[in-house]
């Protein structure tokens, strides 16, 4: 079973940084996009960034020039490094990735979407 497993929320105040980690770990045959979500109460789950496999990224305009979403292929890793935070990012970010994965027969032919259990960031003075 493929599982993300997220790290690095927390508390900081506004204008500080922090920087997100979601592993992947299971039965991986191939990694292919991993993102960023982010939602708040009685919202809808917005993306956040997302990086291709091939290391393309895509980000929401209210943080474009202030995140940065990389990732380790090798590791199967995602980051997600938030700077000159404001209150308005505090919510719960979650983690998702696109993960072809072995079976008891050998390799599924297709992806499957995977979500990490979330992780809380309070931006607040």
């Amino acid at each position: 079973q493929v599982q993300l497993v997220e790290s690095g929320g927390g508390s900081v105040q506004p204008g500080g940084s922090l920087r997100l980690s979601c592993a992947a770990s299971g039965r991986i045959v191939s990694v292919y996009a991993m993102g960023w979500y982010r939602q708040a109460p009685g919202k809808q789950r917005e993306l956040v960034a997302v990086i291709r496999s091939a290391g393309r990224t895509n980000y929401t305009d209210s943080v474009k020039g202030r995140f940065t979403i990389s990732r380790d292929n090798t590791k199967n890793t995602v980051y997600l490094q938030m700077n000159r935070l404001i209150p308005e990012d505090t919510t719960v970010y979650y983690c998702n990735a696109d993960i072809s994965e072995y079976d008891g027969s050998g390799p599924k032919g297709y992806a499957s979407e995977y979500w990490g259990q979330g992780t809380q960031v309070t931006v607040s003075s």
